[in-house]
C-alpha cells in the first residue's frame, strides 16, 4: 500500500494519484540491497538500513581483532591527526594597581544588616466538619447507542443512464458490483448489454466497491478504457465516487452514467 503524504489515506500499488484527496503519490524504487520499497528521494532503506546514496562517505569504526597469544584483543582503530594547538581566545592583561586608589584586596567590604521581619499575629484556626450529602437517587438510564449506519446504507446510490435516463440501483447486498455484459467469468451485476452501443463495453469492464460510506470505481482491463469526468482511469487505479461524476465506459462518451445518491 502506498500512504497517502496529504490526508495519510492508504492507496494501492501502483496508484500514482491518492484516490481520496487527487494528490500525487511518491515514486518508489526498490532496495538495491534488500529488495524493498522505498521512496525515490530517500537516502536510506527504512528495512535494512541500506545506504542508497551513492559517494557516500562511511564512518570508520573501531575493529577488534584476536590476539595470537590468547592474552586479549588487539583494538586496531583509525589513525587519528594531529590537531594544531589552539589559541587562547582571550589574552590576560595584568591587574594594574593605583597608587591614590584603596586596596581592594585588604578593604573589607561591609554588609548592611537585614533586619528580621516581625513575628505575624497567631490567628487561631477553626475546623468545621462539612457533611458532604449522598446521592441516594436511583440513576436513570441514558439512551443506548446503536451501530450508526453507513452513509450509503441510508441512502440509496444509483447510475442514471444519461442516454435514456434510466435509472439503476445499486444492489445494497453486495460491496463489490460488477459493470459489464453476460459472460461465463463474472456475470455482471449492472448490465449495459441492453443499452445502445453497448458494443464498447467489454463483458468485464469495471467495478464498484462500496467501504463504509465511500463508494469506488475502478477499470478492470476494460479494452476500450473507462472515463470520470471525462479523464481516464488508469487500470489498478480507485477513483472514489462523489454525485454527480460522470462516468464514461469506453471511448466517445457513448455509454454514459451519472453517480447518483437519493
Amino acid at each position: 500500500m502506498i500512504v497517502c503524504p496529504n490526508c495519510n489515506h492508504q492507496n494501492p500499488d501502483g496508484a500514482s494519484q491518492c484516490e481520496a484527496c487527487y494528490t500525487p503519490l511518491p515514486v518508489t524504487a526498490s532496495c538495491s540491497n534488500c529488495g524493498a520499497a522505498v521512496q525515490t528521494d530517500a537516502a536510506f532503506c527504512g528495512q535494512c538500513g541500506f545506504n542508497l546514496r551513492q559517494g557516500s562517505i562511511v564512518p570508520e569504526v573501531e575493529v577488534t581483532v584476536p590476539s595470537p597469544s590468547l592474552v586479549g584483543p588487539t583494538v586496531v582503530s583509525s589513525p587519528v591527526p594531529d590537531l594544531p594547538p589552539s589559541e587562547p581566545l582571550m589574552a590576560m592583561e595584568p591587574l594594574v594597581s593605583l597608587n591614590n586608589g584603596p586596596n581592594l584586596e585588604k578593604t573589607p567590604a561591609s554588609i548592611p544588616a537585614i533586619p528580621e521581619p516581625p513575628p505575624l499575629p497567631s490567628v487561631p484556626v477553626t475546623t468545621e466538619s462539612v457533611a458532604t450529602p449522598v446521592n441516594t437517587s436511583t440513576p436513570v438510564p441514558g439512551p443506548q447507542l446503536g451501530v450508526a449506519k453507513t452513509q450509503l446504507q441510508q441512502q440509496s446510490a444509483r447510475l442514471l443512464h444519461v442516454q435514456t435516463n434510466t435509472p439503476m440501483e445499486l444492489p445494497h447486498s453486495l460491496s463489490v458490483v460488477h459493470i459489464g455484459k453476460p459472460n461465463d467469468l463474472v456475470p455482471p451485476d449492472i448490465d449495459v448489454s441492453g443499452f445502445a452501443n453497448s458494443e464498447i463495453v467489454s463483458r468485464v469492464h469495471a467495478n464498484l466497491r462500496v467501504e463504509g460510506d465511500a463508494c469506488y470505481l475502478e477499470d478492470v482491463g476494460s479494452s476500450n478504457g473507462t472515463y470520470v469526468n471525462n479523464t481516464p482511469l488508469p487500470k489498478g487505479n480507485r477513483h472514489r465516487l462523489r454525485p454527480g461524476d460522470r462516468i464514461s465506459l469506453g471511448k466517445g462518451d457513448l455509454v454514459t452514467f451519472l453517480f447518483q445518491i437519493s
